[in-house]
């Protein structure tokens, strides 16, 4: 259980959304009509059963901080939502810029942090960018990038998640399945941002065409901090 334990400790550690400041650190959306692989797809108010006058979210994003030793005051920033350009799942981690310059102005024209990408699905592996120099006698740098998948490396597929836990729940091993302490704290850090998007109609639905990356509040939302989202598109 000691996993499971820290996890629940993560959760805990997550510093409370003031419901009043919601907008700081919440933006939600949901997907209009728009182009997927080539095909026009309806919005989510045109879908087959739905009410046209919806309020249901299909995207949401989040800034969070975890107050503990090890991330006091590093910004968590998460998103998820239906009808995006592409169905992945990953995790970026941006290094901190030095407090110095290694090489002069002149060689970082389009200079970019550093960052390791942990690839989830569809291929699961993990990707490294950083800057390198570009051939020739001038001193230029470029972002490049070294990336490894399990598909490329082992010439096979990775188990599909349901499959590894049927085989954990043979082995009985829990690891991997959530505890209610930990679904409660999960709750917990969620609820003030649920109950605020209940208590207020949004009047901008939908506010992405479906097939892009998410409403442009989105964009704002980190963009407001001085960073932006890492999307797969930009990556060799």
């Amino acid at each position: 259980d000691e996993i499971r334990n820290r996890k629940v400790d993560v959760l805990r550690a997550i510093r409370p959304i003031p419901r009043d400041d919601v907008r700081r650190f919440a933006v939600r959306g949901q997907y209009g009509a728009g182009w997927m692989e080539g095909e026009h797809v309806p919005g989510y108010r045109e879908e087959p059963g739905v009410d046209e006058h919806s309020s249901a979210e299909t995207f949401a994003a989040l800034k969070l901080f975890v107050d503990n030793w090890r991330w006091q005051d590093v910004p968590f920033y998460l998103r998820t939502g239906k009808r995006m350009r592409e169905k992945v799942s990953e995790i970026t981690v941006h290094f901190k810029p030095v407090p110095h310059r290694s090489f002069p102005v002149t060689a970082e024209g389009d200079w970019q942090t550093n960052y390791i990408a942990i690839h989830i699905q569809p291929d699961d592996g993990i990707s490294l960018r950083f800057q390198a120099k570009r051939p020739g006698p001038q001193l230029r740098l470029s972002p490049v990038d070294m990336r490894f998948t399990y598909r490329e490396g082992f010439q096979t597929t990775t188990p599909d998640a349901y499959e590894t836990l049927l085989l954990d729940v043979m082995l009985g091993d829990a690891t991997l399945f959530m505890r209610a302490d930990q679904v409660a704290a999960a709750w917990k850090v969620v609820m003030p941002v649920l109950e605020s998007w209940e208590d207020t109609i949004p009047a901008d639905f939908s506010n992405y065409p479906a097939g892009t990356w998410g409403p442009e509040a989105a964009e704002a939302l980190i963009a407001q901090d001085g960073r932006s989202w890492i999307h797969p598109t930009t990556r060799v």
